[in-house]
């Protein structure tokens, strides 16, 4: 099976710090997504708040995607507490959450979803948080949809 080689990621320094000490502290209750997050956070190229371009997706991002599933979605990527699905709100510690970030518009990325399976998705757009500050307010401050 060819394997496809994973884009070029970028995350914030404020994100990078934040989803680190999160991935190290989730490693029990769920290594796998955890060390998915951690190898993604080694290979981006982690850039100052101020300099992350706006098309690409960053926690609090709101993005549409769509996949080799027919998919055609728009969420908005967040920490595991502020996740709803039925709102659209997906969390970070997810495989697909894993996937998406750092990727700009117009990339794609293959992942695994949680039965095993390989899925390929596109991000087709991408509306950065409503505050630059977004990613390093406390999740109390983050606006309940974006």
């Amino acid at each position: 099976m060819k394997k496809n080689r994973k884009p070029t990621i970028t995350v914030t320094r404020t994100d990078s710090e934040r989803l680190w000490r999160l991935a190290e502290s989730y490693v029990g209750r769920n290594r796998a997504v955890a060390e998915e997050l951690l190898i993604e956070l080694e290979r981006a190229k982690v850039v100052a708040d101020s300099r992350v371009a706006a098309d690409v997706v960053r926690m609090g991002s709101t993005l549409r995607f769509t996949s080799d599933l027919g998919e055609d979605r728009s969420v908005t990527l967040v920490f595991p507490g502020e996740a709803d699905i039925a709102e659209g709100r997906i969390s970070i510690l997810t495989p697909i959450g894993v996937a998406l970030v750092g990727l700009a518009a117009g990339q794609s990325i293959d992942w695994t979803a949680r039965d095993g399976r390989t899925h390929r998705l596109r991000v087709e757009s991408v509306e950065a948080p409503a505050s630059r500050n977004t990613a390093a307010a406390s999740s109390a401050d983050l606006p309940a949809a974006l």
